[in-house]
């Protein structure tokens, strides 16, 4: 509820959380856009004879042999150049959930195109993460994976970068000392060319297990 209310969206209800007209919006139009979450698989465009329904039963299936992951805290943090929240340790039962998720997709997954490439400006990834551009469609993988969700478009001035992390800190620390679990996959699709996201399906992962 406060990351909604903090985006002024619900991707799950599609309704505004808040006052369309206040004045943080500026900063939240790409992460509302895309509704609060934390990818595991990338965004894609579906491939060729595949269809979001073939997608959702992967969805269901792949949940029944999946567990649930405890993630202990988050914390606000800069990643870059933006705001989100984070994980304060390694997990590696997360990057296990990564990497199923990302495995199992990756056949509805149309090819990027030569304009998608560039967007992720390869020139300024790591050669790893050229070739993970290349392989899976997105640089953050495996080893460069980064789990977070993301508050924040990005934030060029220093000094307007801690007046943000402060009214973040301020929203959201009456929460940051709950455990969260991630319990769930959500399947969002983006409706159409820069339109909002919105969740089209959840299913609850199996009993947690430690991470």
């Amino acid at each position: 509820m406060r990351a909604a209310e903090w985006l002024g969206r619900d991707a799950f209800d599609r309704r505004p959380a808040r006052d369309p007209d206040s004045k943080i919006d500026v900063l939240v139009s790409d992460p509302a856009r895309y509704g609060f979450h934390a990818t595991l698989k990338a965004p894609f465009r579906l491939a060729d004879g595949m269809t979001l329904n073939d997608l959702n039963r992967e969805l269901a299936a792949l949940v029944q042999r999946m567990q649930a992951v405890s993630l202990g805290t988050l914390a606000v943090t800069r990643l870059d150049s933006f705001f989100a929240l984070t994980v304060q340790t390694a997990l590696p039962r997360l990057l296990q959930v990564e990497e199923a998720v990302r495995s199992a997709f990756e056949p509805f997954r149309a090819p990027l195109t030569e304009q998608e490439v560039a967007r992720r400006n390869p020139q300024g990834l790591s050669e790893r993460q050229q070739a993970n551009l290349s392989r899976w469609g997105y640089p953050y993988v495996g080893q460069d994976f980064r789990f977070h969700m993301t508050l924040t478009n990005a934030i060029v001035d220093e000094d307007e970068a801690a007046r943000i992390e402060k009214r973040l800190h301020s929203h959201f620390n009456p929460v940051l000392e709950t455990l969260v679990v991630v319990d769930a996959l959500a399947l969002f699709v983006e409706p159409g060319p820069g339109a909002p996201f919105y969740v089209h399906s959840r299913y609850p992962l199996q009993s947690c297990m430690p991470s």
